[in-house]
C-alpha cells in the first residue's frame, strides 16, 4: 500500500470515528437537556408543595387552637 493511500485510510478512519462522536455528543446533549427540563420541572412542584404544606400547617395552626396543643412539660 503506498503512504497516499494509507494517509487516505487513516484519514477516513478519522472522520468516520468524528462522525460518530458528534452523533454520540448530540444524543448526550439531548438527554442532559431532557434531564435538566424534568429537574426544573421536579424543583417548581417541591416548591409549591412546600407552600401548600406551610399553608396546612398555618390553618391547622389556627383552627385547633392552644387546647390542642401539648403541654410545655412534654
Amino acid at each position: 500500500m503506498s503512504e497516499m493511500a494509507e494517509l487516505e485510510a487513516r484519514l477516513a478512519d478519522l472522520e468516520s470515528h468524528l462522525a460518530h462522536q458528534n452523533e454520540t455528543v448530540t444524543g448526550l446533549n439531548e438527554v442532559v437537556t431532557e434531564q435538566w427540563q424534568q429537574i426544573d420541572r421536579l424543583t417548581r412542584q417541591v416548591k409549591q408543595l412546600i407552600e401548600r404544606l406551610s399553608l396546612a400547617e398555618e390553618a391547622l395552626e389556627k383552627t385547633q387552637g392552644p387546647a390542642h396543643q401539648r403541654p410545655p412539660h412534654y
